[in-house]
């Protein structure tokens, strides 16, 4: 089933709801993150400059999940199915800015991915980072297809 339309304002008005959410998640979860070790530096330090390896904070929970945003509600008003909506609860790993959240342990291929995602984050900034995410889930109905996943995924692929 597509995605509704929504208008320019409501297209802003979801941007500015993921970027409080992101935030406030970044808020919840870096007290408890740890920055990388040395031995992920080492692996990860050919592939990303070192101010996103110094930044990023790492998370894996255990016994619980990371929350769906509160906005969800308001986004069934507009006539999404929950359906539609990203999960966060049942993706492996989410990156708020420099702060990444795993229902998993790390390997070297997750590490590498959130990590591209830490340098968009720095690159792009905050609210451009979720305006890119909402208009490209809302192009593709999908959130592993927006462009900053699509970027992420292809970043992540080995070379051939």
């Amino acid at each position: 089933m597509p995605l509704p339309t929504l208008s320019a304002d409501q297209v802003e008005w979801v941007a500015q709801q993921v970027v409080g959410y992101i935030g406030q998640q970044c808020q919840t979860y870096r007290p408890g993150a740890a920055p990388l070790t040395v031995s992920q530096k080492t692996v990860m330090r050919p592939f990303f400059p070192d101010s996103a390896l110094n930044s990023a904070r790492l998370v894996v929970l255990a016994g619980q999940r990371v929350n769906n945003p509160r906005f969800y509600g308001e986004l069934i008003q507009m006539g999404f199915a929950p359906a539609d909506l990203p999960d966060f609860a049942h993706m492996v790993a989410i990156t708020f800015v420099d702060t990444v959240v795993s229902h998993e342990t790390f390997t070297d291929r997750l590490l590498f991915h959130e990590l591209v995602h830490v340098v968009q984050y720095a690159k792009l900034g905050l609210p451009e980072f979720a305006a890119k995410y909402v208009k490209g889930f809302l192009s593709t109905n999908s959130s592993t297809s927006s462009s900053t996943q699509s970027w992420a995924y292809q970043s992540s692929q080995p070379s051939t």
